[in-house]
């Protein structure tokens, strides 16, 4: 089966063109233009699409004009799932925590593990071995913490993190910009670190998946063994159509 997942996210669009289960081909940022060129130049059978951003109904529809199967609309309280999901409120979960968690019990059977999706939000979310999504934990960013620290007070500078994501954060900030790095960066750290520690005590041989775009950033500064996935939302909005089709 040749399968499109459609990504659209706070920040950016995402698309991945998989032939059967293999991921040929994934880009980021993506324009309208940019997508419906990439829909004519692979031509899917099928599509999926996803938004905590804005509704799917306009996306899909163009999709639909572009592919001679199926447009699913992932709808997290809704669409069947090859997974269990034990989430109280569905109707409020995003679609790319959902969608992750799909990967991740896909890419780790029988394994329990923590999904930590840094991008607009840092995300842990924890998928059971038995294939349960439990839910987790939603924080600001790293952008996001430096947006409100500048936004919220009267004086602070807008701080960017340096590119490098890897590179260490002195802990002693001797000027302003420095001092507003460490706080949020080493803070960050210290937060999913902390997170991460707790979830192994509860438990053990607990594995621990990273995806979106600061997920380099934590993969410095987290122990053991961790799996670094940029593609886990598109990999599981993948099965997730998979299983729609095959059922």
């Amino acid at each position: 089966m040749r399968s499109f997942s459609l990504d659209i996210g706070n920040t950016a669009v995402k698309y991945g063109f998989f032939q059967d289960d293999v991921l040929v081909e994934a880009a980021t940022h993506q324009t309208p233009d940019q997508v419906r060129a990439a829909l004519k130049r692979l031509q899917p059978e099928h599509a999926i699409v996803a938004s905590v951003a804005e509704s799917t109904a306009t996306w899909a529809a163009e999709l639909g004009q572009l592919l001679p199967g199926l447009v699913l609309e992932f709808a997290p309280a809704t669409t069947p799932l090859p997974i269990r999901n034990a989430y109280a409120t569905p109707q409020t979960l995003g679609a790319d925590r959902l969608a992750a968690a799909v990967g991740a019990a896909w890419l780790l059977p029988a394994h329990d593990v923590l999904i930590v999706d840094a991008g607009t939000a840092i995300k842990c979310d924890l998928v059971e071995a038995a294939g349960i999504f439990k839910g987790g934990s939603i924080s600001p960013g790293l952008a996001m913490r430096f947006q409100a620290l500048h936004t919220f007070t009267g004086r602070l500078p807008l701080v960017q993190a340096p590119p490098d994501q890897a590179a260490a954060i002195p802990l002693t900030g001797d000027d302003t910009q420095s001092a507003i790095r460490s706080g949020v960066l080493n803070g960050a750290a210290a937060e999913v670190r902390g997170i991460v520690e707790e979830y192994r005590a509860l438990y053990p041989g607990l594995a621990v998946v990273l995806a979106g775009g600061d997920a380099a950033f934590f993969h410095a500064r987290l122990k053991g063994s961790i799996f670094v996935i940029p593609e886990l939302v598109l990999m599981g909005l993948h099965r997730i159509l998979v299983h729609h089709v095959s059922t």
